[in-house]
């Protein structure tokens, strides 16, 4: 089983490459298992990976971000049991050190079967700049800890800033191999960058055996990890709210009330910080179909995609937020009191579903709250 972590900040295109990732996988008859690791239990990325036609089963608890002891061993040898992947894909959170997580998965002695790939952290080529700006200590780490450093976003860059930013980024560690990727080209571009990864991808056995060891005792130190949430000065808020009498909801008043939403939250979050970047993300389901928006810096305006529901879905709003040098309360408050604005406007009644998490430090007793859902996919790819 190959191990490939794929980091990077918020909204970089994480989701988008690990897909494309799986898809090509698979494709070439390899069994793929994903985890996706997110802020809150909300679960909007695996949501979205889900739709595009992968199978998901939920882990619940563990967070891979600050707490690696627990959920993600158990997480893995689960897979490496119940799926018995040949290939891992793990997406961390945009706040996580995508490091600390690979160094995780060394120290768990899965035995010799098990390949740990070079550590891939993607880098939104568009908001380079503003990044550097914004969360410049965060994202450094980030870079400079990564051995494969994907610029990605490359469709939305002038052609001819794309060298200057290939040599920036070269400079900040140039120990890493630097490609070039795009989520709407998975052609000759995203080949070369999967061979970097994967070099010998052509010569893996349908049938990987996975050897699962008993847990070594580590000494204390391999056990430390650091508070990558508090470092990247990122506020974050997840929520679910559950919609009465959804199902009367039309497609067109989905699309009207999630561009109201996403705006008058976006327009809150500017008055908290005016140049922020990170991340906002909410989907609509009213049973039939999902409107996705999402939100990655101040200047943007919201990208919509349409989704499919699920059979038998319940009309459901979720939202992932996650934005930079905001207080996390401020931002729970303009995000529960946009979603009250947008629908009373309407007369539809909305309220807080079954689960809420926060990732909060909790000073007084010096240990985290986790709030971080875990989803594993498994990709089962044609045996050729």
């Amino acid at each position: 089983m190959d191990v490939i972590v794929v980091g990077g900040f918020l909204g970089s295109g994480k989701t988008t490459t690990i897909i494309n990732m799986g898809k090509y996988l698979a494709e070439k008859g390899k069994k793929v298992a994903i985890i996706v690791n997110e802020i809150g239990e909300i679960g909007i990325d695996g949501d979205v990976i889900k739709r595009f036609g992968f199978d998901t089963k939920e882990i619940t608890g563990g967070c891979i971000c600050c707490s690696l002891k627990v959920g993600l061993r158990t997480t893995i040898t689960l897979l490496a049991i119940e799926y018995k992947p040949d290939i891992l894909l793990i997406e961390p959170t945009g706040i996580a050190f995508p490091h600390i997580i690979r160094n995780e998965v060394e120290l768990m002695n899965l035995g010799e079967e098990v390949k740990i790939a070079p550590l891939v952290t993607l880098i939104d080529g568009s908001r380079f700049k503003y990044l550097m700006k914004e969360v410049k200590d965060f994202a450094m780490r980030q870079i400079i800890d990564a051995e494969i450093l994907g610029i990605n976003k490359v469709d939305l860059i002038e052609p001819i800033r794309i060298p200057i930013l290939e040599a920036s980024v070269q400079q900040l560690n140039p120990k890493a191999r630097v490609v070039l990727l795009s989520g709407k080209d998975t052609g000759e571009i995203f080949e070369n960058f999967m061979q970097i990864v994967l070099p010998d991808i052509k010569e893996i056995p349908e049938k990987t055996q996975v050897t699962i060891t008993e847990e070594k005792s580590r000494p204390p130190e391999a056990q430390e990890t650091e508070d990558s949430i508090e470092a990247s000065g990122v506020g974050s808020y997840a929520a679910e709210f559950a919609i009465k009498d959804g199902e009367s909801l039309s497609k067109e008043t989905t699309r009207e009330l999630t561009t109201e939403l996403m705006n008058t939250i976006k327009e809150k979050v500017l008055e908290l910080n005016p140049e922020f970047v990170g991340h906002i993300k909410l989907f609509l389901d009213n049973g039939l179909e999902t409107v996705k928006q999402s939100v990655t810096i101040y200047y943007e305006e919201p990208q919509e995609e349409i989704i499919k529901s699920k059979e038998g879905a319940v009309p459901t709003l979720k939202i992932l937020s996650a934005v930079s040098n905001v207080k996390k309360e401020a931002l729970k408050d303009s995000v529960n009191s946009s979603v009250q604005e947008t629908f009373e406007k309407r007369g539809i009644d909305v309220h807080k579903a079954k689960h809420e998490h926060d990732h909060e430090h909790d000073q007084k007793h010096g240990h985290h709250e986790h709030g971080h859902g875990q989803k594993i996919v498994s990709v089962e790819g044609r045996k050729k």
